[in-house]
């Protein structure tokens, strides 16, 4: 690969696992990651959802770099409206004291949740609206430039944790280039804007004191295995639990059912979420990483390894990893 390969953890809750159980496949991820060569793991705030685990993201985040030691560990990301920027500065500022050099912060402006989740967050509504300032006022007390007189992050202050904006629409990409700060699109589940948006963020570009340069991070998803009908197989039972999680309503469809409504339109939106996705043998998902790394004009891939059980997921990062010519730790 010509680019960096990093992986975007979604801390799933599989069919009979705990939470516990899959912050343990989580750490393992991460090692396993780790060793093989991938540049960093983010791992993403989502409230009120069943099958993710990593609600609490900084406190995940602490967890896996107190059990790893040299691979970046981020968010991917922090929904900044549900938080005052003060917070974030002081959780991330001891994230990075306790681990220097090995943390990110992305952040996100949706709620990660529903509107009644969002109540229950104590979220403004409005808080979307001011995000822009709110990254200003985070970025201040991360720097040590703090924008409320009197106000410092301690821990936070001086640490300068590096920022990405993240984003699925083209005002994430406006705003990452006035701010001069790096860009991650959520292409693993939003590819429609995907081209417009990279695009606009290259050239509407701003250096600071951050970044030079623009940088673009890309999500794709992937299934590796030693075979591609087994691929293909481990593909359509994710897209199968799709269906149960977002059509569901708390229930599980069978198989037959699941299948019915992925023919269905309601169906073929959800697959559409997923339009890029490298399935195959290690060698095929080695050649849609790199054809998409051109198509997204990418700086980076991070990638969602998808798959409904640990050692499947476990075996796809080290066959991407081989394939890819990821250096060894």
């Amino acid at each position: 690969m010509t680019v960096p390969l990093s992986i975007l953890d979604l801390a799933v809750i599989g069919k009979g696992q705990t939470a516990a159980e899959s912050f343990a496949g989580s750490v393992a991820m991460a090692q396993r990651a780790e060793r093989l060569g991938y540049r960093r793991i983010w791992y993403a705030e989502h409230h009120n959802m069943r099958s993710i685990a990593s609600s609490a993201t900084s406190v995940l985040i602490a967890h896996i770099a107190a059990n790893t030691s040299s691979i970046r560990l981020g968010a991917g990301g922090v929904m900044l409206p549900n938080h005052s920027p003060l917070t974030i500065a002081e959780q991330f500022g001891t994230l990075e004291t306790l681990h220097p050099g090995r943390i990110d912060l992305g952040l996100g402006r949706a709620p990660g949740s529903d509107q009644n989740t969002m109540r229950a967050l104590r979220r403004d509504p409005m808080a979307a609206d001011t995000f822009p300032q709110d990254v200003l006022e985070l970025q201040g007390y991360l720097t040590g430039h703090t924008r409320i007189q009197g106000v410092e992050a301690t821990p936070g202050k001086g640490t300068n944790v590096p920022l990405y904006i993240l984003g699925s629409s083209l005002f994430g990409a406006h705003l990452a280039a006035q701010l001069g700060l790096p860009y991650a699109f959520a292409s693993h589940f939003a590819p429609n804007a995907l081209q417009d948006a990279v695009a606009a963020y290259r050239r509407e570009f701003k250096p600071s004191e951050q970044l030079q340069e623009p940088y673009v991070i890309a999500g794709v998803n992937a299934v590796a295995a030693d075979s591609a009908a087994e691929a293909q197989r481990i593909f359509l039972s994710v897209k199968r639990e799709r269906v149960s999680f977002f059509l569901g309503g708390g229930r599980e469809f069978t198989d037959a059912e699941a299948d019915l409504i992925l023919d269905s339109p309601q169906g073929q939106h959800l697959a559409q979420m997923m339009k890029y996705s490298a399935v195959g043998t290690p060698a095929a998902v080695r050649d849609y990483l790199e054809e998409f790394t051109r198509h997204a004009d990418a700086d980076e891939l991070i990638i969602a390894h998808q798959s409904t059980g640990t050692e499947q997921r476990l075996r796809s990062v080290e066959l991407v990893a081989e394939a890819a010519g990821l250096t060894r730790v």
